[in-house]
Protein backbone atom coordinates (compact mmCIF):
# COMPACT_ATOMS: atom_id res chain seq x y z
CA UNK A 1 0.00 0.00 0.00
CA UNK A 2 1.56 3.31 -1.02
CA UNK A 3 2.30 5.79 1.74
CA UNK A 4 0.44 9.15 1.69
CA UNK A 5 2.49 12.10 0.52
CA UNK A 6 4.37 14.09 3.12
CA UNK A 7 2.93 17.41 4.23
CA UNK A 8 4.59 20.37 2.50
CA UNK A 9 5.58 21.97 5.81
CA UNK A 10 7.43 18.79 6.81
CA UNK A 11 9.27 18.72 3.49
CA UNK A 12 10.11 22.40 3.78
CA UNK A 13 11.44 21.90 7.30
CA UNK A 14 13.76 19.21 5.92
CA UNK A 15 15.05 21.79 3.46
CA UNK A 16 15.85 24.15 6.33
CA UNK A 17 18.45 21.75 7.75
CA UNK A 18 20.96 23.24 5.32
CA UNK A 19 20.34 26.80 6.56
CA UNK A 20 21.69 28.54 9.69
CA UNK A 21 19.53 28.01 12.80
CA UNK A 22 19.19 31.79 13.31
CA UNK A 23 16.75 32.22 10.40
CA UNK A 24 13.90 33.77 12.38
CA UNK A 25 15.99 36.04 14.66
CA UNK A 26 17.89 37.31 11.61
CA UNK A 27 14.61 38.06 9.80
CA UNK A 28 13.49 40.29 12.67
CA UNK A 29 16.93 41.84 13.13
CA UNK A 30 17.16 42.74 9.41
CA UNK A 31 13.52 44.00 9.47
CA UNK A 32 12.47 41.54 6.78
CA UNK A 33 9.76 40.34 9.18
CA UNK A 34 8.37 43.04 11.48
CA UNK A 35 4.87 41.80 12.29
CA UNK A 36 2.69 38.80 11.51
CA UNK A 37 0.07 39.66 8.92
CA UNK A 38 -0.59 37.28 6.06
CA UNK A 39 2.91 35.89 6.54
CA UNK A 40 2.66 34.27 9.96
CA UNK A 41 6.18 32.84 10.56
CA UNK A 42 9.31 34.15 8.75
CA UNK A 43 9.74 30.72 7.16
CA UNK A 44 6.78 31.47 4.88
CA UNK A 45 8.64 34.59 3.79
CA UNK A 46 11.68 32.47 3.00
CA UNK A 47 9.52 30.24 0.81
CA UNK A 48 8.43 33.32 -1.13
CA UNK A 49 12.09 34.30 -1.64
CA UNK A 50 12.95 30.83 -2.93
CA UNK A 51 9.95 30.80 -5.29
CA UNK A 52 11.04 34.07 -6.86
CA UNK A 53 14.82 33.75 -6.73
CA UNK A 54 15.38 29.99 -6.75
CA UNK A 55 12.62 28.72 -9.03
CA UNK A 56 12.62 31.94 -11.13
CA UNK A 57 8.88 32.52 -10.92
CA UNK A 58 7.55 35.93 -11.87
CA UNK A 59 5.98 38.18 -9.24
CA UNK A 60 2.51 37.32 -10.55
CA UNK A 61 3.29 33.58 -10.51
CA UNK A 62 4.54 33.81 -6.91
CA UNK A 63 1.35 35.65 -5.97
CA UNK A 64 -0.62 32.85 -7.65
CA UNK A 65 1.13 30.30 -5.43
CA UNK A 66 0.37 32.17 -2.21
CA UNK A 67 -3.30 31.04 -1.86
CA UNK A 68 -2.04 27.46 -2.07
CA UNK A 69 0.60 27.99 0.60
CA UNK A 70 -0.38 30.94 2.81
CA UNK A 71 -3.15 33.39 1.92
CA UNK A 72 -4.24 35.37 -1.10
CA UNK A 73 -1.77 38.11 -2.01
CA UNK A 74 -1.23 40.49 -4.95
CA UNK A 75 1.97 40.69 -6.95
CA UNK A 76 2.59 44.23 -5.64
CA UNK A 77 2.46 42.84 -2.09
CA UNK A 78 4.90 40.11 -3.08
CA UNK A 79 7.26 42.71 -4.51
CA UNK A 80 7.13 44.85 -1.37
CA UNK A 81 7.91 41.89 0.86
CA UNK A 82 10.78 40.74 -1.35
CA UNK A 83 12.35 44.21 -1.28
CA UNK A 84 12.42 44.08 2.51
CA UNK A 85 14.21 40.71 2.42
CA UNK A 86 17.46 41.93 0.81
CA UNK A 87 19.59 42.40 3.99
CA UNK A 88 18.14 39.23 5.51
CA UNK A 89 18.97 37.05 2.51
CA UNK A 90 22.47 38.54 2.32
CA UNK A 91 23.02 37.80 6.03
CA UNK A 92 21.88 34.18 5.58
CA UNK A 93 24.23 33.74 2.62
CA UNK A 94 27.17 35.18 4.58
CA UNK A 95 26.59 32.77 7.46
CA UNK A 96 26.31 29.78 5.13
CA UNK A 97 29.60 30.65 3.47
CA UNK A 98 31.47 31.31 6.71
CA UNK A 99 34.90 29.60 6.39
CA UNK A 100 34.82 28.67 10.08
CA UNK A 101 32.13 26.13 9.26
CA UNK A 102 34.69 24.14 7.28
CA UNK A 103 36.79 21.49 9.01
CA UNK A 104 40.25 22.68 9.97
CA UNK A 105 42.71 21.44 7.36
CA UNK A 106 45.40 19.10 8.62
CA UNK A 107 47.74 20.32 5.88
CA UNK A 108 50.14 23.24 6.07
CA UNK A 109 47.87 25.52 4.03
CA UNK A 110 44.23 26.10 3.38
CA UNK A 111 44.14 25.88 -0.42
CA UNK A 112 41.86 28.51 -1.98
CA UNK A 113 41.16 29.54 -5.55
CA UNK A 114 39.76 32.95 -6.45
CA UNK A 115 37.96 34.05 -9.59
CA UNK A 116 35.28 36.39 -10.92
CA UNK A 117 32.27 36.08 -13.18
CA UNK A 118 29.77 38.34 -14.93
CA UNK A 119 25.99 38.66 -14.60
CA UNK A 120 23.75 40.28 -17.20
CA UNK A 121 20.23 41.65 -16.86
CA UNK A 122 17.33 40.95 -19.26
CA UNK A 123 18.21 42.04 -22.79
CA UNK A 124 21.65 43.32 -21.78
CA UNK A 125 24.67 42.95 -24.05
CA UNK A 126 27.30 43.87 -21.47
CA UNK A 127 28.10 43.26 -17.83
CA UNK A 128 25.69 44.48 -15.15
CA UNK A 129 27.15 42.86 -12.03
CA UNK A 130 30.28 40.95 -11.05
CA UNK A 131 30.52 37.92 -8.82
CA UNK A 132 33.80 37.48 -6.94
CA UNK A 133 34.08 33.96 -5.53
CA UNK A 134 36.50 32.03 -3.35
CA UNK A 135 36.56 28.21 -3.47
CA UNK A 136 38.10 25.71 -1.06
CA UNK A 137 40.11 23.57 -3.49
CA UNK A 138 40.24 20.15 -1.78
CA UNK A 139 36.52 20.21 -0.92
CA UNK A 140 35.47 22.05 -4.12
CA UNK A 141 33.21 24.21 -1.94
CA UNK A 142 32.52 27.94 -2.05
CA UNK A 143 33.58 29.75 1.12
CA UNK A 144 33.12 33.39 0.13
CA UNK A 145 31.07 35.32 -2.45
CA UNK A 146 31.09 39.08 -3.10
CA UNK A 147 28.61 40.86 -5.37
CA UNK A 148 29.65 44.21 -6.89
CA UNK A 149 28.66 46.47 -9.75
CA UNK A 150 30.31 46.25 -13.15
CA UNK A 151 32.78 49.04 -12.34
CA UNK A 152 34.51 47.09 -9.55
CA UNK A 153 37.38 45.02 -10.88
CA UNK A 154 38.85 41.74 -9.71
CA UNK A 155 41.15 42.02 -6.70
CA UNK A 156 42.46 39.89 -3.86
CA UNK A 157 41.28 42.63 -1.50
CA UNK A 158 37.66 41.45 -1.88
CA UNK A 159 38.34 38.40 0.30
CA UNK A 160 39.21 37.98 4.00
CA UNK A 161 42.47 36.14 3.45
CA UNK A 162 44.63 35.28 6.44
CA UNK A 163 47.59 33.36 7.78
CA UNK A 164 47.85 29.85 6.42
CA UNK A 165 45.98 30.55 3.15
CA UNK A 166 47.54 29.55 -0.17
CA UNK A 167 45.70 31.36 -2.97
CA UNK A 168 45.49 30.38 -6.64
CA UNK A 169 44.31 33.00 -9.14
CA UNK A 170 44.61 33.93 -12.80
CA UNK A 171 46.51 36.81 -14.37
CA UNK A 172 43.81 39.44 -13.68
CA UNK A 173 44.81 39.39 -10.00
CA UNK A 174 48.55 39.62 -10.67
CA UNK A 175 49.16 43.33 -10.18
CA UNK A 176 51.82 44.80 -7.91
CA UNK A 177 49.34 46.74 -5.74
CA UNK A 178 47.04 43.74 -5.28
CA UNK A 179 49.93 41.46 -4.30
CA UNK A 180 51.32 43.91 -1.76
CA UNK A 181 47.86 44.29 -0.21
CA UNK A 182 47.49 40.50 0.13
CA UNK A 183 50.93 39.25 1.15
CA UNK A 184 51.45 41.04 4.51
CA UNK A 185 48.60 38.95 5.95
CA UNK A 186 50.73 36.74 5.31
CA UNK A 187 49.26 34.78 2.42
CA UNK A 188 51.04 32.39 0.06
CA UNK A 189 50.32 33.12 -3.60
CA UNK A 190 50.37 31.14 -6.83
CA UNK A 191 49.27 33.43 -9.66
CA UNK A 192 49.48 33.25 -13.40
CA UNK A 193 51.03 36.49 -14.59
CA UNK A 194 51.66 38.62 -17.63
CA UNK A 195 55.23 39.94 -17.72
CA UNK A 196 53.90 43.03 -19.50
CA UNK A 197 51.30 43.80 -16.85
CA UNK A 198 53.33 42.77 -13.80
CA UNK A 199 56.92 44.07 -14.04
CA UNK A 200 59.42 41.88 -12.23
CA UNK A 201 62.86 42.82 -10.94
CA UNK A 202 66.02 40.93 -10.15
CA UNK A 203 67.28 40.86 -6.59
CA UNK A 204 69.79 43.64 -7.40
CA UNK A 205 66.86 45.94 -8.31
CA UNK A 206 67.25 45.93 -12.13
CA UNK A 207 64.26 45.29 -14.37
CA UNK A 208 64.16 41.65 -15.52
CA UNK A 209 63.76 41.30 -19.29
CA UNK A 210 62.60 37.72 -19.80
CA UNK A 211 62.67 37.50 -23.61
CA UNK A 212 66.46 37.27 -24.05
CA UNK A 213 66.63 34.66 -21.31
CA UNK A 214 63.83 32.55 -22.79
CA UNK A 215 65.29 32.21 -26.29
CA UNK A 216 67.09 28.95 -25.68
CA UNK A 217 64.36 27.23 -23.66
CA UNK A 218 63.09 24.00 -25.21
CA UNK A 219 59.36 23.16 -25.46
CA UNK A 220 57.74 21.37 -22.50
CA UNK A 221 60.43 22.57 -20.09
CA UNK A 222 60.40 24.75 -16.98
CA UNK A 223 62.72 27.54 -15.87
CA UNK A 224 62.72 29.37 -12.54
CA UNK A 225 64.07 32.77 -11.46
CA UNK A 226 64.21 34.48 -8.08
CA UNK A 227 62.57 37.90 -8.52
CA UNK A 228 60.67 40.55 -6.63
CA UNK A 229 57.63 42.71 -7.39
CA UNK A 230 57.45 46.29 -6.19
CA UNK A 231 54.48 48.60 -5.74
CA UNK A 232 55.07 52.30 -6.25
CA UNK A 233 51.83 53.20 -4.48
CA UNK A 234 52.60 51.21 -1.34
CA UNK A 235 56.39 51.61 -1.60
CA UNK A 236 56.86 47.95 -0.81
CA UNK A 237 58.21 44.91 -2.57
CA UNK A 238 57.48 41.19 -2.47
CA UNK A 239 60.08 38.49 -2.97
CA UNK A 240 59.09 35.42 -4.91
CA UNK A 241 59.82 33.21 -7.90
CA UNK A 242 58.69 33.10 -11.49
CA UNK A 243 58.24 29.73 -13.20
CA UNK A 244 58.16 29.79 -17.00
CA UNK A 245 56.66 26.77 -18.78
CA UNK A 246 57.24 26.72 -22.53
CA UNK A 247 54.31 25.22 -24.40
CA UNK A 248 54.70 22.65 -27.15
CA UNK A 249 54.23 23.86 -30.72
CA UNK A 250 50.52 23.03 -31.04
CA UNK A 251 49.55 24.68 -27.76
CA UNK A 252 51.71 27.71 -28.55
CA UNK A 253 49.99 28.16 -31.91
CA UNK A 254 46.57 28.03 -30.23
CA UNK A 255 47.69 30.65 -27.71
CA UNK A 256 48.91 32.95 -30.48
CA UNK A 257 45.63 32.53 -32.34
CA UNK A 258 43.74 33.60 -29.23
CA UNK A 259 45.97 36.68 -28.98
CA UNK A 260 45.18 37.57 -32.59
CA UNK A 261 41.44 37.15 -32.02
CA UNK A 262 41.45 39.39 -28.94
CA UNK A 263 43.44 42.04 -30.79
CA UNK A 264 41.08 41.85 -33.76
CA UNK A 265 38.11 42.58 -31.47
CA UNK A 266 39.94 45.62 -30.16
CA UNK A 267 40.63 46.83 -33.69
CA UNK A 268 44.42 46.70 -33.79
CA UNK A 269 47.06 44.09 -34.72
CA UNK A 270 48.82 42.24 -31.89
CA UNK A 271 52.29 43.29 -30.83
CA UNK A 272 55.18 41.10 -31.87
CA UNK A 273 56.32 40.81 -28.24
CA UNK A 274 52.88 39.60 -27.17
CA UNK A 275 52.86 36.90 -29.85
CA UNK A 276 56.30 35.69 -28.79
CA UNK A 277 55.39 35.58 -25.09
CA UNK A 278 52.21 33.60 -25.87
CA UNK A 279 54.37 30.48 -26.16
CA UNK A 280 55.00 30.51 -22.38
CA UNK A 281 52.92 30.23 -19.24
CA UNK A 282 54.32 32.40 -16.44
CA UNK A 283 53.40 31.76 -12.80
CA UNK A 284 54.49 33.99 -9.92
CA UNK A 285 54.60 32.45 -6.45
CA UNK A 286 55.76 33.40 -2.98
CA UNK A 287 56.22 29.71 -2.10
CA UNK A 288 59.99 28.98 -2.09
CA UNK A 289 61.23 26.38 -4.63
CA UNK A 290 62.68 24.31 -1.79
CA UNK A 291 59.14 24.00 -0.35
CA UNK A 292 57.32 23.23 -3.62
CA UNK A 293 59.14 22.49 -6.86
CA UNK A 294 58.35 24.25 -10.11
CA UNK A 295 56.58 21.11 -11.39
CA UNK A 296 54.40 20.97 -8.26
CA UNK A 297 53.54 24.68 -8.50
CA UNK A 298 52.46 24.36 -12.15
CA UNK A 299 50.38 21.27 -11.37
CA UNK A 300 48.80 23.05 -8.40
CA UNK A 301 47.95 26.08 -10.52
CA UNK A 302 46.06 23.87 -12.95
CA UNK A 303 43.71 23.10 -10.04
CA UNK A 304 42.41 26.65 -10.50
CA UNK A 305 40.25 25.23 -13.27
CA UNK A 306 37.92 23.82 -10.57
CA UNK A 307 36.49 27.25 -9.81
CA UNK A 308 35.69 27.73 -13.50
CA UNK A 309 33.79 24.44 -13.49
CA UNK A 310 31.97 25.29 -10.25
CA UNK A 311 30.82 28.66 -11.62
CA UNK A 312 29.73 26.94 -14.82
CA UNK A 313 27.65 24.51 -12.73
CA UNK A 314 26.00 27.45 -11.01
CA UNK A 315 25.15 29.00 -14.35
CA UNK A 316 24.22 25.89 -16.34
CA UNK A 317 22.23 24.00 -13.70
CA UNK A 318 20.86 26.82 -11.53
CA UNK A 319 20.82 29.83 -13.94
CA UNK A 320 22.72 32.07 -11.53
CA UNK A 321 23.61 34.49 -14.33
CA UNK A 322 20.05 34.78 -15.76
CA UNK A 323 19.04 37.96 -13.92
CA UNK A 324 15.25 38.42 -14.11
CA UNK A 325 14.89 41.91 -12.59
CA UNK A 326 15.99 45.20 -14.12
CA UNK A 327 19.69 45.81 -13.53
CA UNK A 328 20.34 48.49 -10.93
CA UNK A 329 17.00 48.03 -9.18
CA UNK A 330 16.63 46.98 -5.54
CA UNK A 331 14.76 43.88 -6.68
CA UNK A 332 17.72 42.82 -8.84
CA UNK A 333 19.99 42.79 -5.78
CA UNK A 334 17.43 40.71 -3.85
CA UNK A 335 17.20 38.26 -6.75
CA UNK A 336 20.99 37.90 -7.01
CA UNK A 337 21.52 37.25 -3.31
CA UNK A 338 18.47 34.98 -3.22
CA UNK A 339 19.72 33.00 -6.20
CA UNK A 340 23.13 32.59 -4.57
CA UNK A 341 21.46 31.44 -1.35
CA UNK A 342 19.44 28.91 -3.35
CA UNK A 343 22.60 27.69 -5.11
CA UNK A 344 24.46 27.20 -1.82
CA UNK A 345 21.43 25.36 -0.41
CA UNK A 346 21.53 22.96 -3.36
CA UNK A 347 25.25 22.39 -2.83
CA UNK A 348 24.94 21.81 0.92
CA UNK A 349 21.96 19.49 0.49
CA UNK A 350 23.87 17.41 -2.05
CA UNK A 351 26.80 17.09 0.37
CA UNK A 352 24.52 16.19 3.29
CA UNK A 353 22.54 13.55 1.45
CA UNK A 354 25.13 12.14 -0.93
CA UNK A 355 28.43 12.83 0.86
CA UNK A 356 31.41 14.55 -0.71
CA UNK A 357 34.31 12.11 -0.30
CA UNK A 358 33.81 10.90 -3.87
CA UNK A 359 34.25 14.40 -5.30
CA UNK A 360 37.13 15.83 -3.20
CA UNK A 361 40.41 16.75 -4.90
CA UNK A 362 42.68 15.41 -2.16
CA UNK A 363 41.73 11.80 -2.95
CA UNK A 364 40.70 9.60 -5.84
CA UNK A 365 37.67 11.17 -7.50
CA UNK A 366 34.84 9.05 -8.89
CA UNK A 367 32.47 11.78 -10.08
CA UNK A 368 31.59 15.48 -9.90
CA UNK A 369 28.52 17.33 -8.67
CA UNK A 370 26.96 18.08 -12.09
CA UNK A 371 24.26 15.39 -12.06
CA UNK A 372 23.98 15.47 -8.26
CA UNK A 373 22.99 19.14 -8.44
CA UNK A 374 20.38 18.34 -11.08
CA UNK A 375 18.93 15.68 -8.78
CA UNK A 376 18.90 17.98 -5.75
CA UNK A 377 17.37 20.79 -7.80
CA UNK A 378 14.35 18.63 -8.66
CA UNK A 379 13.94 17.53 -5.04
CA UNK A 380 14.27 21.06 -3.65
CA UNK A 381 11.68 22.36 -6.14
CA UNK A 382 9.12 19.92 -4.73
CA UNK A 383 9.98 20.98 -1.17
CA UNK A 384 9.52 24.67 -2.00
CA UNK A 385 6.29 24.26 -3.96
CA UNK A 386 4.53 21.83 -1.58
CA UNK A 387 2.53 20.47 -4.51
CA UNK A 388 1.39 17.29 -2.72
CA UNK A 389 -0.98 19.07 -0.37
CA UNK A 390 -2.28 21.98 -2.36
CA UNK A 391 -5.91 22.53 -1.24
CA UNK A 392 -8.32 22.26 -4.16
CA UNK A 393 -10.74 24.85 -2.77
CA UNK A 394 -8.28 27.71 -3.38
CA UNK A 395 -8.08 27.20 -7.14
CA UNK A 396 -10.52 30.05 -7.82
CA UNK A 397 -8.41 32.43 -5.74
CA UNK A 398 -5.31 31.43 -7.71
CA UNK A 399 -7.03 32.19 -11.03
CA UNK A 400 -8.16 35.58 -9.74
CA UNK A 401 -4.60 36.48 -8.79
CA UNK A 402 -3.08 35.16 -12.00
CA UNK A 403 -5.68 36.84 -14.23
CA UNK A 404 -4.65 39.99 -16.04
CA UNK A 405 -5.58 43.29 -14.48
CA UNK A 406 -8.50 45.29 -15.91
CA UNK A 407 -7.51 47.39 -18.90
CA UNK A 408 -9.12 49.26 -21.78
CA UNK A 409 -8.37 46.62 -24.35
CA UNK A 410 -10.29 43.49 -23.46
CA UNK A 411 -8.91 40.01 -24.00
CA UNK A 412 -9.80 38.48 -27.36
CA UNK A 413 -12.95 36.37 -27.72
CA UNK A 414 -15.02 34.97 -30.57
CA UNK A 415 -17.58 37.26 -32.31
CA UNK A 416 -21.09 37.11 -30.89
CA UNK A 417 -22.56 35.98 -34.23
CA UNK A 418 -20.17 33.04 -34.38
CA UNK A 419 -20.98 32.05 -30.82
CA UNK A 420 -24.75 32.31 -31.40
CA UNK A 421 -24.56 30.40 -34.68
CA UNK A 422 -22.38 27.72 -33.14
CA UNK A 423 -24.70 27.34 -30.17
CA UNK A 424 -27.72 27.17 -32.49
CA UNK A 425 -26.12 24.39 -34.52
CA UNK A 426 -25.29 22.53 -31.32
CA UNK A 427 -28.88 22.83 -30.01
CA UNK A 428 -30.31 21.70 -33.37
CA UNK A 429 -28.03 18.66 -33.44
CA UNK A 430 -29.21 17.78 -29.94
CA UNK A 431 -32.87 17.90 -31.07
CA UNK A 432 -32.20 15.65 -34.06
CA UNK A 433 -30.51 12.96 -31.99
CA UNK A 434 -32.75 9.83 -31.70
CA UNK A 435 -34.01 8.94 -28.25
CA UNK A 436 -32.80 5.58 -27.05
CA UNK A 437 -35.57 3.01 -26.64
Amino acid sequence: MPMPPAAPDTMFEDLLQDLPPEIEPLARECKAFTRARKMKPPLQLLRMVLLYCGLDKSLRAVAGDMPLLVERMTDSSVRARLLACGPWVQALLTQMLCPSDLPSPAARWRLLVIDGSQVQGPGATGTDYRLHVCLDVPQVQFVHVVLTDKHTGESLAHFPLGRGDLVLADRHYATADSLVEAVPQPVALVLRMSVQRLPIYQRDGTRFDVLPVLQGQAPDTLRTWAVHVQSARHRQQINGSVHADRLHAEAANRARQQVRQRSQKKGHPPKETTLRLAAWVFVFTTVPPETLSAQAIMALYRGRWQVELAIKRWKSVLDVDALRARAGSALAEVWLYGKLLYAVMIERRARRKLGDVWTRLDGERRATFWRAWELMKDEVSVCILGVQSWPGATGVACVDVLAERPRRRKLQRLPEEVVALNQGVHEASQEEMPIAA
